[in-house]
């Protein structure tokens, strides 16, 4: 944690204290990461790309986007040609 972070925790937080000894830091030869080894950026990425918070929220943004772009595309249709 920076120190401009845990100076910016008030005293009188109830887990400053946790928030003041950061993450813990592994070497890679003790029993935690034997037992929990990192996980790679792909594997993890397929954890959490099937949770969709809002419903219908990416069909949205595609018909959005594509209507931006149509709009987009007649615009430039009708533009003049610079002299």
């Amino acid at each position: 944690m920076s120190e401009h972070t845990a100076a910016s925790v008030p005293s009188s937080f109830r887990y400053a204290n946790v928030l003041k000894k950061g993450k813990p830091v592994h070497n890679g030869t003790d029993r935690f990461t034997a037992k929990h080894p990192p996980m790679d950026l792909t594997r993890r990425a397929k954890i959490f790309s099937p949770f969709d918070a809002l419903k219908g929220f990416g069909d949205e943004l595609a018909k959005a986007q594509s209507e931006v772009a149509d709009a987009f595309l007649t615009d430039t249709e009708d533009a003049e040609e610079p002299p």
